[in-house]
């Protein structure tokens, strides 16, 4: 079973906030406990301190009693919430502030008994108390002797009262961190498992075929900038799907007609229907519907050639000798039409740097373009001119021309203006696609001027070849 990666990411994040927690309460615990051990102890031997050097100055001589640094005692034990005494050597208590233990005689008293490491001890004192405390203790010195100790013991059960006040602090703090912390999730959630959920269906849509399907995601990030893409993409799609379609559906209609031709006329001729006196005439006929055939598939061929990546073999040629003999070659059709074709060259030589068969088939099919159109009795101009480091070539008729509305569409396959549609019957409708795919292969384009009636003129730019180095 798959998991969605909201899930995922949603454990992830309660796994990595329980953890968090626990540890965090696991070694604040400890680290506090330690803490306030630390400073209370501290804070309790320097007061044991001051106490025991106030009844130091009774055994050295000086004129105090014992009982006149008791208030004094006793403010500081109200204050240390803690209990003081007062031990003589022999372990007997002299002041106690809380006069539980007063004239109490420790068993085995021994003040030094206390870790190397540390200053305090955490016990009943040696069994004096039924709970656990914190005790400190300062010597009283008195002319070069020590009379007694001041002893000052904080319950435990304090310690870790101010250690519960300090960790629910802590608590408080980590809890509003991770509820603030899930504002990511929430984010997180809105910017990029949401969309990301929306550009998933849309490509489970895709591969099901339905490329109509849109991806809603309205972000100026890099959510949006791919579902945008993903549209476009199936925009494109969809505009291949429906090339596709209408391709199969022309090429079959061009192929049907002329095999329709054939076989009737063999058929015609088989059974007698066409008499042998004029056979010839309809195997004519028949050679020239295969012609069209053979014409048809080379443009197939062609185009398909063209789509491949990598297809052109640039060499650098002259290409005004290229547009000479490729016009010689319509001599014939020009002939019979009266057509004169005019060459029209700024200079003698025109290096041009790009696929020589390709352009030779460029230029053959839009002198052939022109001469079909073309009026009897009327010229063909062909030029070529330079302009900056291209070479520009230019065919122009005074034909029929094309209506506006026309234009945009002569470059696409299988297309055939209406008014083409008399004079063009053994046309493929590809001569002109494959003009515009060769020239846009060489990173160039081709423009067209027309006027119904009046010409046209196709113009199409070539880079120039490099000029050799002195």
């Amino acid at each position: 079973m798959k998991i969605p990666l909201y899930i995922k990411f949603l454990m992830a994040y309660i796994i990595f906030g329980a953890a968090g927690f626990i540890t965090i309460a696991t070694l604040s615990s400890g680290l506090t406990y330690n803490y306030l051990i630390r400073a209370k102890s501290s804070t309790l031997k320097d007061e044991a301190g001051l106490i025991a050097t106030t009844y130091s100055s009774v055994y050295s001589g000086q004129d105090i009693e014992l009982e006149d640094a008791y208030p004094q005692i006793q403010m500081a034990a109200s204050f240390l919430h803690s209990q003081i005494w007062v031990i003589g050597r022999d372990g007997t208590i002299i002041v106690d502030t809380e006069n539980k233990f007063k004239k109490n005689v420790i068993k085995d008293f021994d003040p030094t008994l206390v870790d190397g490491s540390t200053f305090y001890t955490i016990g009943n004192y040696f069994n004096t108390f039924d709970y656990n405390v914190l005790s400190v203790s300062a010597p009283i010195n008195g002319n070069y002797k020590i009379y007694g100790y001041v002893v000052i013991h904080m319950p435990i059960s304090t310690v870790i009262s101010d250690q519960n006040e300090i960790l629910n602090i802590v608590y408080i703090t980590s809890l509003i961190v991770f509820i603030l912390s899930t504002l990511i999730l929430i984010v997180f959630h809105k910017i990029v498992y949401a969309p990301l959920k929306k550009i998933t269906e849309a490509a489970k849509q895709y591969a099901s075929g339905n490329l109509n399907y849109k991806v809603q995601v309205d972000t100026n990030d890099e959510m949006g900038y791919l579902a945008d893409t993903l549209n476009f993409m199936s925009d494109e799609m969809g505009k291949v799907e429906d090339y596709q379609r209408n391709f199969i559906t022309n090429i079959s209609h061009d192929f049907r007609s002329p095999l329709t031709s054939i076989k009737g006329y063999l058929e015609a001729i088989l059974d007698g229907t066409i008499s042998v006196n004029i056979q010839d005439k309809y195997i004519k006929r028949v050679i020239d519907e295969a012609d069209r055939l053979t014409k048809l598939t080379g443009s197939i061929l062609t185009l398909n050639d063209i789509d491949a990546k990598g297809m052109l073999i640039r060499s650098n040629f002259d290409i005004n000798r290229v547009i000479k003999n490729t016009a010689a070659s319509f001599e014939v059709q020009c002939d019979e039409k009266d057509i004169i074709l005019e060459l029209i060259f700024s200079d003698e030589t025109a290096m041009v740097y790009a696929d020589l068969g390709k352009i030779q088939q460029v230029l053959y099919n839009l002198i052939d373009n022109a001469v079909k159109f073309s009026h009897n009795n009327s010229k063909i101009y062909i030029s070529t001119y330079p302009k900056k480091e291209k070479i520009f070539i230019s065919v122009n008729d005074s034909g029929i021309g094309i209506d506006k509305k026309e234009v945009v569409k002569i470059f696409e396959r299988f297309y055939k203006s209406d008014s083409s549609r008399g004079k063009d019957k053994k046309g493929t409708g590809l001569g002109l696609s494959i003009v515009k795919d060769i020239i846009q292969a060489h990173g160039e384009n081709i423009d067209t001027i027309s006027t119904k009636d009046v010409g046209t003129e196709f113009i199409f730019s070539l880079p120039a070849a490099a000029k050799p180095q002195e």
